[in-house]
């Protein structure tokens, strides 16, 4: 639809009409889904020297001598299992101790910031790193198979895995035998999470059948506790109130690339597309105007909301939204469940993304 738009009632104000979400079905081929593997747009700039540490949390200014030094480290040809070892087909042992570091920490104290800043200071070319979510590494799984998954990231020098989490038995077997045969070729791994290596899985399901396989996982890291308060609320100004369906609406029709949906409809859309393609579902939107925004109705939508909230924050992507405040999506019973880092998670970015759809509204 386009040549003058209008709203209902209102005078034409835009050239083309809003996309919708819903009416986008997205296609990912799975080597798009490697090449993709490197730190998101909000993070191409980060280094080390930018992150700035509160000094009043020393864990900080520790996390980044570490992170520092095992960028340096990895340096040269690939540490154990690659090709230049492998003298007279015997392969080379693999490294002893840890191979890996784990940032643990609690939200917005600069974890993703810092795991970034390790990939871009990693002495490899980019094609040798990779970088992505938990959920987008068993994606990976998903669209390759597990056998081509290992064999394209065993020649990597570096794999970093940010919010690392183990949300049921089945991802807490397949990521720790992936982990395993990457350290054993030789990849280097690091992490962030909210849950130290030896908790993962506790408050989610029955861990007590899984601890082999949960400890087998924690002793590939070295943990390095951030400590700190979450950055996007210190010195920053609330979340903006929702605004009403007009007021959203008008918007949307005003920006060019934005995308105007009904809370939800987009929900429901949610459900139709693998939570692997949400981040293609955002190609060349430039802001999400949602109407009617209302309480999630089960764990299930609550978890395809938390992957496309990473995905829009990934992306910068601003969110401008009627109904109710974000921090009223999730129940009390969500929030004080298992899944609750998650959903705090998601709260916190999708206020972060509020903030920055403020100046799409008409004064």
């Amino acid at each position: 639809m386009s040549s003058s738009t209008a709203v209902p009632g209102q005078s034409p104000i835009a050239e083309t009409a809003p996309q919708s979400l819903c009416a986008l079905e997205p296609r990912v081929p799975a080597d798009r889904l490697v090449a993709e593997m490197v730190p998101p747009p909000r993070f191409d700039s980060v280094r080390f020297d930018t992150y700035v540490p509160d000094p009043g949390r020393p864990s900080q200014t520790e996390a980044v001598g570490v992170l520092s030094s095992f960028a340096a480290g990895l340096g040269g040809a690939h540490a154990a299992g690659g090709t230049r070892r492998r003298w007279f087909g015997r392969k080379a042992d693999a490294p002893a101790g840890p191979r890996g570091v784990y940032l643990d920490g609690g939200y917005g104290v600069g974890k993703t910031h810092l795991l970034a800043s390790l990939w871009h200071a990693t002495p490899a070319a980019p094609p040798l790193k990779a970088f992505g979510t938990f959920v987008e590494l068993t994606n990976l799984v998903g669209a390759l198979g597990f056998q081509q998954t290992v064999q394209t990231l065993s020649g990597h020098r570096l794999l970093c895995i940010d919010e690392f989490e183990l949300d049921d038995p089945g991802d807490t077997v397949l990521v720790s035998s992936l982990l395993s045969r990457l350290v054993e070729a030789g990849v280097a791994l690091a992490a962030t999470s909210n849950t130290l290596p030896g908790k993962l899985g506790e408050g989610r399901f029955a861990a007590a059948d899984f601890l082999r396989e949960i400890q087998g996982l924690s002793s590939h890291f070295r943990p390095v506790r951030i400590d700190g308060e979450d950055y996007r609320h210190r010195g920053l100004p609330e979340a903006p109130p929702p605004y009403s369906d007009d007021q959203v609406t008008r918007a949307a029709y005003a920006t060019a690339g934005a995308s105007l949906d009904d809370f939800p409809s987009l929900l429901d859309h949610l459900a139709e597309v693998h939570p692997s393609r949400y981040g293609a579902l955002t190609d060349g939107i430039t802001a999400v105007c949602l109407t009617d925004v209302r309480p999630v109705p089960d764990q299930s939508t609550a978890l395809r909301l938390v992957v496309l909230a990473d995905r829009l924050y990934d992306r910068e992507v601003p969110v401008l939204a009627s109904g109710l405040p974000f921090d009223r999506l999730f129940s009390d019973e969500m929030l004080n469940g298992g899944y609750r880092k998650k959903y705090f998670r998601a709260i916190s970015r999708l206020t972060a993304l509020a903030r920055d759809a403020k100046g799409l509204v008409a004064q």
